[in-house]
Parts: structure tokens; sequence; C-alpha cells
């Protein structure tokens, strides 16, 4: 997919430079590329709602993987994130009863100090690609975490604070700016909840908070333009109907299965990162 969203980019790119821009087979050509376009955003953005919808994140890991080929890194971190707010509502919605609220206090407060620091950066600094290729090796240590954090230090690391306020910030910064701070908050809440319903209603209330403050700051600043929007527009109807359908599969999956799809979905982002980014 990667190559078909890298050509695709080219070709707008050569053809809004073209002098046909106004003749009648630009103009079939203008059609073609963006229902092109809006073929892959839909399908990157099911896929990633999916995902969201079955393992409780993986929504702006999966679709910051290819949308940045097609916008900036700016864009494409405020249209996940707000689109992100969707797919947690329609999850946060099913789950809300089971938040632990004690569990979740002390990351959600990092997490939002994370978030104003990573604003700074965004708003600032909209292109961070070598920072992408860094970004990766964090998330395949972080895989190990998720996958191999059953040792017998775990109570003792559940209940020192250290561990949620570093997680809380490290992911609210992370997330920020390239909107897959999930692993962090996977890895804690995989760790503290007491069964998977738990871990998806807090791991989503800690989406909806940090989604919101990121995009307030934004949006204060004028970072949110009239083409995010329309956008916006249209992938709503793709997050809902692909965080819907992973819901039911969410149902059949135990808190094993769910670990390990975390961990696999975490390590093919890291990996698209490392060489594609």
């Amino acid at each position: 997919m990667n190559s078909i969203i890298h050509n695709h980019a080219s070709f707008r790119e050569s053809w809004y430079n073209d002098e046909t821009y106004h003749d009648a087979a630009g103009e079939k050509g203008f059609i073609t590329s963006m229902l092109t376009e809006l073929i892959i955003i839909f399908v990157v953005l099911f896929i990633g709602s999916f995902i969201q919808g079955a393992s409780g994140f993986g929504f702006g890991l999966f679709a910051m993987s290819f949308l940045p080929f097609l916008f900036s890194v700016k864009d494409s971190t405020l249209l996940v994130m707000a689109l992100a707010l969707v797919t947690c509502l329609t999850i946060f919605l099913k789950v809300y009863s089971h938040i632990n609220i004690r569990r979740l206090a002390v990351l959600l407060g990092a997490a939002v100090a994370g978030r104003i620091g990573a604003y700074f950066v965004l708003h600032n600094f909209g292109e961070m690609d070598e920072l992408k290729k860094v970004l990766g090796f964090v998330l395949i240590g972080m895989v190990f975490f998720i996958l191999f954090q059953n040792n017998p230090d775990t109570e003792k690391r559940r209940e020192h604070p250290a561990l949620p306020i570093s997680m809380g910030v490290l992911g609210g910064f992370i997330g920020g700016v390239f909107v897959v701070g999930g692993p962090f908050f996977v890895f804690y809440f995989l760790m503290v909840c007491k069964d998977k319903y738990e871990y998806t209603a807090n791991i989503q209330a800690v989406f909806l908070v940090t989604g919101l403050t990121t995009l307030l700051m934004h949006g204060v600043s004028g970072d949110i333009h009239a083409n995010l929007l329309l956008y916006f527009v249209i992938g709503v109807l793709s997050v809902i109907t692909g965080s819907r359908l992973g819901m039911k599969w969410f149902k059949h999956l135990s808190q094993h299965h769910i670990k390990r799809f975390a961990g696999l979905i975490v390590t093919l982002a890291a990996l698209n990162l490392i060489f594609f980014a």
C-alpha cells in the first residue's frame, strides 16, 4: 500500500503543475486522482478503526503509517486525532461502566502534561521525519514490555507512582506529535487492569481526554483548516463502521490474545516507520 500511496501522491503533485489543469483531460485526471485518494483514505481509516475496536488501541498507529504519504505530518496527526475521538467515543460508550478511577487518575494527568509539551513541538515543527525512525525502535522495545511484563516485580511496579507518570508523559507527548502514544498506555493498563473491559474503558478515557486537549490547543492556534474538516466528514463513516465491527470481534478475544494482537500491530507500525518514513 505504501507504493500505491507514494505513486498517487507523485501523480497528484505533477498534475497540479501541468498546464492542462483546466482541460477536459486534466479535469478527468483530477476526478480520478481525488477518487483514488478518497478510497485509500477510507480503507486506511477503516482498517485502523477495526483494529482499535478489536484491541482497544491501534487506530493512530495504523493510520499514521500511511497518511503521511498523502499529507504533512501535522495535517495527518490532526486528522487522525479528530477521527480517533469518534472511534474512542464509539467504543467508550459501550464500556464506560468498567472505568477504574484509581488506576486512571495519575496516568491521565501525566498524559495531559505530555500533550501540552507535544503541542509546542507539532505546532512549530510539523515535519520531523528522522524522529519517526527513532520512534520505530522505541515501539519495538515496547512490544517486549507488553508481551513479557509478567515477572516477580510486576506487583511492586504496579503500585509505584513512577510507572503511570512515566508512561503517561511519554504516551501523551509521542501521541500528541505522531498519534502513536497508545503502546505506553497499553503497557500500563494491560499490567494493572483486572479484565479486558476495564482495560478498554480506561484506555479509551485517556484517548478521549488527551485528544480533546490537543485539538483544542491546535484549533485555537489556527492549525485546523477547511480541508481537514472535509476529510474528517468523509472519515467519520469509515471509523464508526470499522470500530463497531472490531468490537464484535473483541467479544471473542481473551486478554492473552489481545496482548499478542497489540504487540503485532505495534511491531508492524514500528517497522513501517523505520523503513518507510
